[in-house]
């Protein structure tokens, strides 16, 4: 006969195969059950983790290994950044150490053009350019990337295209400033970039000298430049950027 013992939360010991004749009898040794381990582990990956990752993976990528090329996802299925992602991403690119190496070289270019010549010269004036232009800098990252982008549920990055003619990704690139995609994965007018702008061009006017506001045709000048900027920016990023960056993932 087989030996067979089974119990509950264990599994099943099968033994030997013995043969007794009529009256013998055997003593079974001690025999050790292993308890019966089953673990079912379900892992789920959300969106807000598919986007955190998309946006780790964005942070890594750098033109020629050096400027920041944080806003922009070559990803095909880019996921929606959450509103703390939009925030966190616009403080690390205004935190970068390129952010403020861009202001010392916009604050000298000016100063030896004598550019807002209410800040005056030497290091006090530079002092002066170079505040006013990283806030600038800040301003705008903050507001077109950030703030709107939040209150308006719409994607602050720039959708790389990478197929089609020349002009189909021309046409798109330069649209990208009017034109953006909202969280809900659908195109619409881009009020985050337009209205960011104007917001930051307006802020910027509160602190240039006296002498060198022009209140409203200052406004809306800075704000036209920053929107034509844009364009010329997405224009790069759509046909060369990708080829001179570093840390771009492999498109999905």
């Amino acid at each position: 006969m087989k030996l067979t013992i089974r119990s509950a939360g264990f599994e099943t010991w099968v033994g030997y195969h013995l043969v007794l004749h009529m009256g013998e009898t055997y003593e079974l040794p001690p025999v050790t059950l292993k308890a019966a381990v089953s673990t079912e582990v379900e892992v789920v990956f959300s969106r807000q983790d598919l986007a955190e990752e998309q946006m780790h993976a964005q942070e890594k990528q750098r033109v020629l290994g050096v400027i920041p090329n944080f806003y922009v996802s070559y990803d095909k299925d880019v996921v929606p950044l959450t509103t703390s992602q939009k925030y966190r991403l616009a403080l690390r690119m205004s935190l970068d150490p390129i952010a403020f190496a861009g202001a010392a070289v916009s604050a000298g270019v000016q100063q030896s053009q004598n550019e807002f010549s209410g800040y005056g010269q030497g290091v006090q004036g530079y002092g002066k350019r170079f505040g006013a232009s990283y806030a600038n800098g800040f301003s705008s990252i903050l507001l077109s990337d950030a703030v709107l982008p939040s209150l308006l549920h719409q994607d602050p990055r720039y959708l790389y295209k990478g197929v089609g003619s020349i002009r189909s990704r021309a046409l798109y690139a330069i649209a990208s400033v009017v034109i953006c995609k909202g969280d809900n994965g659908h195109w619409q007018p881009n009020y985050s970039n337009v209205f960011g702008n104007l917001a930051a061009a307006g802020i910027s006017n509160i602190y240039y000298p006296s002498t060198n506001r022009d209140g409203v045709q200052l406004t809306i000048s800075n704000s036209l430049l920053g929107t034509a900027s844009g364009a010329i920016g997405a224009l790069f990023e759509e046909f060369l950027i990708r080829k001179i960056s570093t840390g771009v993932q492999p498109t999905h």
